[in-house]
């Protein structure tokens, strides 16, 4: 995350796109699907960049048909090998890579352009919401601390994003099973919840158009 407007140092919260499913309901991996002149990964990507520094993508199936169809800008691509077991094998990888980032660990550098350093709060994005806006991952971002866990909500229901402060981010992996994600974890932990049905349409894309 960059510099608020008054020029003050803002906590760096990195972005990770979960992106690495089959999309077998779908027909093919929803990081392929195009929608709108983009592919959905393209979307997801271009979207959290505007808001988060660093951004992480994780792929799994058709990797590198996804590697070398879609322009992802300057996302780092982290490759999940056990991808078909679920979302959370997805989010822990994400996290380990954040966690080795955070750590200054030259092996956490796979596209040799991300400085390390600390960070503070990870913001978690599907790859399959397409009416995501930059208003709400701003406004989920704004809530960032190492100790945060927050929800963006609609109408009183949780959805993503999901922003996870550092410090739960060993829990979370440690929770995490099948397509649960770190569901299971703030169901046992205080979360704020933050209202974005103002600005983003959470429907996800489980079926293509009939």
């Amino acid at each position: 995350m960059r510099a608020d407007e008054t020029g003050a140092k803002a906590l760096r919260v990195a972005g990770l796109v979960l992106a690495a499913g089959a999309g077998r309901r779908y027909g093919m991996p929803k990081a392929l699907v195009p929608y709108e002149g983009s592919l959905l990964v393209e979307r997801a990507c271009r979207l959290i960049a505007e808001v988060c520094d660093p951004v992480v993508v994780v792929l799994g199936a058709a990797a590198d048909e996804v590697r070398s169809r879609a322009e992802l800008g300057d996302a780092e691509v982290v490759l999940n090998a056990d991808w078909d077991t679920g979302m959370a094998s997805s989010l822990r990888t994400g996290l380990a890579w954040m966690g080795a980032l955070s750590g200054g660990s030259p092996a956490s550098r796979q596209g040799g352009g991300v400085v390390p350093g600390i960070i503070d709060a990870v913001l978690v994005h599907l790859v399959d919401l397409p009416g995501m806006t930059v208003a709400a991952v701003r406004r989920l971002a704004r809530a960032a601390s190492p100790n945060v866990l927050a929800v963006a909500s609609y109408a009183g229901v949780r959805g993503h994003p999901v922003l996870l402060g550092r410090t739960h981010w060993a829990g979370v992996a440690e929770t995490a099973t099948g397509d649960e994600g770190a569901r299971g974890y703030l169901a046992s932990h205080e979360v704020i919840e933050i209202e974005c049905a103002d600005v983003a349409d959470p429907a996800d894309l489980d079926y293509p158009p009939t």
